[in-house]
């Protein structure tokens, strides 16, 4: 009779059990990691800057941030490069402002009540928030729709000609990485 040889017994683990997270790990740390590497493939890079360029040129001051982090949040795009975006892209934001106030012009064909952009300043430092309102709340319908209407195309126009070069960049940079 043939006894089948014993198996040894592995022997007992000395690796002791990770320590339990923190509520600090969990709630703070953890959800900024998760914030900080979020979207972090080339199409979801291409789609933070097209996004990122569209909120970040929105024609009203005090907006951009909120709208950045509401949309970020939504599409689930990377907070960080969403911000940083839209604080590069702020004197784009006020020399677009003033165009999107005269294109949107063009568009309802309001020509009698133009504007110089040292009025909007006196008027907004000077008079009540309804008077500036009563003065300037057309130019704002003006510029809204100017951006309504061209958001489309600079987010295409970002988007599509960025994937790419991203995704090249991406292959690229995965066969200059070393392997373990």
């Amino acid at each position: 009779m043939s006894s089948a040889p014993a198996t040894p017994a592995a022997p007992p683990s000395t690796e002791t059990p990770a320590p339990a997270r923190t509520f600090w790990q969990r709630r703070v740390r953890d959800p900024i990691f998760a914030l900080l590497t979020q979207g972090i493939t080339p199409k979801r890079i291409a789609a933070t800057f097209a996004v990122g360029t569209v909120c970040s040129l929105f024609p009203f001051f005090g907006f951009t941030t909120f709208l950045n982090l509401g949309v970020g949040l939504w599409l689930r795009l990377n907070q960080p490069i969403l911000h940083t975006l839209n604080q590069l892209l702020g004197p784009v934001h006020v020399v677009m402002i003033f165009l999107y106030v005269r294109m949107g012009e063009t568009l309802w064909g309001a020509t009698t009540d133009r504007f110089t952009i040292s009025e909007v300043f006196n008027t907004f430092r000077e008079a009540s928030f309804l008077e500036f309102l009563e003065r300037f709340g057309w130019a704002g319908v003006h510029a809204f729709t100017a951006w309504a209407l061209t958001a489309p195309v600079l987010l295409a126009g970002i988007y599509f000609p960025l994937r790419p070069v991203l995704e090249k960049f991406a292959r690229r940079r995965v066969r200059t990485i070393p392997s373990p």
